[in-house]
């Protein structure tokens, strides 16, 4: 994921759907393999969720999206130390949307990580000063990042319902 990211950042500002769409079509190729090695590749497609899966690939699409937006146009660190948002977001929508129950111990785990994720964005991206402020793209950038955390919070929701009713391919 880190080569990944370095060569987002390497590419310049492509677009982010262009990014999204060019990852897609070049995973496709090792997904396929890794089936037929399998022997999954006649039964992948099968399920019986259809909507369920529909959703999870609307909602990672646009969290991939608002990711790869987020890393062109913030500098590679802030844009990783964002994204480490998501599994603790994770575990605040499984207790608020799921109702699953999170005890003290990880509730403050949750609460010590947020605040470390500002902590470390705080001094360089400045989204805190008074007067100047974010440039506009960083503010963005930003901003994509944390919709990027959440989205993908919620596409690991989605998917840790799927896993109960659904085959791994």
């Amino acid at each position: 994921f880190v080569g990944m990211a370095s060569l987002i950042k390497a590419a310049g500002r492509v677009p982010a759907g262009e990014i999204v769409f060019f990852r897609s079509a070049f995973a496709l190729l090792p997904i396929f393999i890794l089936l037929a090695w399998r022997r999954e590749l006649r039964t992948a497609l099968h399920t019986s969720r259809p909507v369920s899966h529909i959703a999870r690939g609307l909602v990672g699409v646009m969290s991939m999206g608002l990711g790869f937006s987020a890393l062109t146009r913030l500098p590679l660190p802030e844009a990783i130390t964002l994204n480490y948002a998501q599994p603790l977001l994770v575990v605040l929508f499984s207790a608020v949307f799921v109702g699953e129950v999170v005890r003290l111990y990880r509730w403050s785990a949750v609460v010590i990580g947020l605040v470390g994720v500002i902590i470390i964005s705080w001094p360089n991206l400045t989204l805190f000063t008074s007067g100047v402020g974010l440039e506009s793209d960083q503010a963005l950038g930003v901003t994509a990042a944390l919709l990027a955390a959440a989205v993908s919070a919620i596409a690991m929701l989605i998917v840790r319902r799927l896993v109960h009713s659904e085959r791994t391919a």
